[in-house]
């Protein structure tokens, strides 16, 4: 790859910007091994209620950190034009959407549960989702309200905070699944619902750290005075929903062509929900890795935007695709070497391992089209054009892979790996989409114009 001596400090600053990140992000889906081992060696049972509740909650999750991001080139553009003053009371006004963001997640949510019957899922599963779901139900408000804190650190490029909380809140609950899972030092044997209340407690724990931090550490005190200082007002909330609804819609429409799918594998039974369960929490962890330099290179890119540097904007975006690329060669090939152990780190049974056989390549071949979309939708994010990316989001995700998953599944008649042979499809088309996107808004750049 031949590419200008200009691009290597673009690489630099991206590397030390976004490994953080991706630390902080790679905690999150050890999180999700650990809680998958554990309930997977609980039951099997367990772990397809995990699957089908984890899934659909993913939706919701993702969904509302895409909304987050808004706020990072809100707080990345004012870093880099220097003005630190507005950056405290944007914070505060993002608290404040995401709150109210967090009631409206919560009420659909519980909505959803009162017709989980409707859902046509295993019946033996029923007893062990319901109570799962209203603990994960629980902790969305703590979610929204830790992302928006963690999206003003990652603008004003202090990766790390966030990184040592997730790592630290991801042990908290690591520890306390084993101990409420299985009933260890005096605890009952909870189950599954002791992984929520796990889940739950570390959440509440995440937030009440960052908010400590921000309040009593000197390196913050500018931006607390102008949190304290600031008042809410409409024009923060429209700007803040302007940008977030479209990133929560397309990251929301990007998870729900392998969430929604979750209830298309539910049809097929727990055998098949467990085997998609264990694959989307492989899967996961190249996601989050990748988007961790995909968030690293949106920072990059409202930075320069800022700073009215056209030509940096579109170097910064192409840098952050070129190590999301060759991260996407690495994380396969590992992958690739160790295909026949993942299987036996969550379960032993037979018929799921089985299962996942068919589904290994697969997940292989859509890594490079995933790589592509997470660079360019957070190159677009970067430079504050969102909106498009809610079409192409609908075209990718719903009408291309959503739609091809039930043809090839069932209609065709290839079950689990029909399912899943639609994800490359969507997640292809998608990427060339934000990518062409963003060529057309960063053409100007070649002669030195305002992006």
């Amino acid at each position: 790859m031949n590419l200008p001596a200009s691009y290597a400090d673009h690489f630099r600053k991206l590397i030390a910007l976004g490994v953080p990140i991706i630390i902080g992000q790679i905690g999150m889906i050890v999180l999700g091994f650990a809680d998958t081992i554990m309930i997977g060696h609980y039951s099997t049972e367990s772990l397809g209620a995990a699957s089908f509740v984890n899934n659909l909650f993913n939706l919701v999750i993702i969904g509302s950190t895409g909304f987050a991001y808004g706020l990072t080139p809100v707080i990345g553009e004012l870093f880099g034009s220097g003005d630190r003053a507005c950056i405290g009371g944007k914070l505060k006004n993002a608290l404040f959407v995401n709150f109210t963001v967090a009631i409206v997640f919560t009420l659909a949510m519980t909505v959803l549960f009162f017709n989980i019957d409707r859902l046509d899922q295993p019946a033996e599963l029923i007893p062990l989702i319901e109570p799962y779901y209203l603990v994960l139900l629980a902790s969305l408000v703590f979610i929204l309200l830790f992302n928006a804190f963690r999206q003003f650190a990652d603008g004003i490029m202090d990766t790390r905070t966030s990184m040592w909380i997730l790592l630290s809140g991801n042990l908290l609950n690591i520890i306390g699944n084993y101990v409420l899972i299985y009933g260890v030092a005096g605890f009952p044997e909870l189950g599954l619902v002791g992984a929520g209340l796990s889940t739950l407690f570390s959440r509440i724990v995440m937030l009440g750290v960052f908010v400590a931090i921000f309040f009593c550490l000197p390196r913050y005190r500018d931006y607390k005075n102008g949190f304290i200082r600031a008042a809410l007002n409409r024009a923060d909330f429209r700007k803040l929903n302007a940008l977030g609804w479209p990133l929560a819609l397309q990251m929301g429409m990007e998870t729900a062509s392998f969430s929604l799918t979750t209830i298309m594998v539910g049809w097929l039974g727990t055998i098949a929900l467990a085997a998609h369960q264990v694959m989307l929490t492989v899967s996961t962890l190249f996601f989050m890795m990748y988007y961790g330099m995909g968030a690293a290179t949106a920072v990059r890119v409202s930075y320069f935007r800022g700073q009215e540097r056209p030509a940096d904007v579109r170097r910064a975006a192409f840098s952050g695709f070129y190590l999301i690329m060759m991260m996407a060669i690495a994380s396969t090939t590992l992958f690739w070497q160790f295909r026949f152990a993942i299987g036996n780190w969550f379960t032993g049974n037979t018929a799921v391992l089985g299962a996942l056989a068919s589904l290994f390549p697969i997940m292989m071949i859509y890594q490079f089209g995933d790589s592509l979309q997470i660079a360019f939708a957070n190159a677009l994010r970067g430079i504050m054009d969102v909106k498009i990316m809610m079409l192409f989001s609908f075209l990718a995700y719903f009408v291309i892979s959503l739609s091809a998953s039930y043809v090839f599944g069932f209609v065709m008649d290839y079950g689990l790996t029909g399912i899943w042979m639609a994800f490359p499809l969507g997640l292809t088309s998608a990427g060339a989409m934000f990518w062409l996107r963003f060529l057309c808004k960063t053409r100007q750049a070649r002669s030195g114009k305002t992006v």
